[in-house]
């Protein structure tokens, strides 16, 4: 049995995985490679790889291929107060007819997952902002990782964020708190990251350039703009040269340092970009819990 389908423009430019998975299912990565491998899904009858690129009205055909029975958890929506949509509403930075821009507190993640969970599409989604309309995350935040974010409200911007974060062309700026003194004031962090697909190992180069606002013999403050977009990458990084950042439960491997700060004191403070020559430049205020570190820890920031 042989089903067709012709790519929209939504899709102008998204991997072929990426496009499995928003329409044929919570599909997982290895059974897409190999049925890609296997020639049973074609790209204008051609075999291709995950990694592949779409085009508007690209031709996929899938052969004798059933992913409904690989679908191991449903996503269950989270369903949010009017108070929680209301206290979200309220951190934003920015609402126009194309996207909103949010500070993200620490703590709730951008999407929801297998597990019934608070995150910022389900809650938007119950938004009055998006009643004609639906939120979509066209980039990154960790869920503890607090700061600015953008959500689309419409396919052709998220399309254009997506390719624009792709390019290189959104300028992000980080806050951070890290264990122990930098020994240089600014520099580079070039380094290769391990992650797994399952049982499959994947080496990536990760670049990010640094300065140091303050420091002493117990703590870094540094401001970090990072090159390349790799999952969890400035956490790694900062573990990597041992200056994990403080609360960070998942790349500090000293438990004492584990107990001793419960908030992750990384911040997205700055973002930067231009849409049809116009410049965006959104900062998003500290969180109190990282003010009060600073303070605490006698570190200067000049806001």
């Amino acid at each position: 049995m042989k089903k067709s389908y012709i790519v929209d423009h939504s899709y102008e430019g998204i991997r072929i995985d990426k496009w499995i998975r928003n329409n044929l299912g919570k599909v997982p990565q290895g059974l897409i490679e190999k049925s890609l491998r296997a020639g049973k899904i074609k790209l204008n009858k051609k075999k291709i790889k995950s990694s592949t690129k779409l085009s508007t009205k690209d031709i996929i055909n899938v052969y004798n291929v059933e992913f409904k029975e690989k679908i191991i958890e449903k996503k269950i929506n989270f369903q949010p107060t009017n108070k929680v949509v209301k206290e979200n509403e309220d951190l934003i930075i920015d609402d126009n007819e194309n996207f909103i821009v949010v500070n993200k507190e620490s703590g709730i993640a951008v999407q929801g997952g297998t597990k019934s969970k608070k995150n910022l599409i389900d809650i938007f989604s119950n938004s009055k902002i998006f009643e004609n309309s639906k939120p979509y995350s066209v980039h990154r935040l960790d869920k503890d990782t607090s700061g600015v974010f953008i959500i689309a409200k419409n396919r052709d911007t998220a399309k254009l964020f997506t390719s624009l974060f792709r390019l290189r062309k959104i300028h992000k700026t980080y806050l951070a708190i890290c264990y122990g003194e930098l020994t240089k004031d600014k520099g580079i962090f070039d380094q290769n990251l391990i992650r797994y697909e399952g049982n499959k190992k994947i080496t990536e180069n990760s670049k990010t350039t640094y300065k140091v606002i303050d420091k002493n013999s117990n703590c870094t403050l540094l401001e970090m703009n990072p090159i390349t977009g790799r999952k969890h990458q400035l956490r790694k990084q900062l573990s990597i040269i041992g200056h994990p950042v403080y609360g960070d439960d998942k790349y500090t491997f000293d438990n004492d340092l584990k107990t001793k700060n419960k908030e992750l004191m990384l911040h997205s403070y700055k973002i930067k970009f231009i849409i049809n020559n116009k410049k965006y430049t959104y900062k998003a205020l500290l969180p109190d819990y990282f003010k009060k570190l600073i303070k605490t820890k006698r570190l200067n920031f000049l806001n």
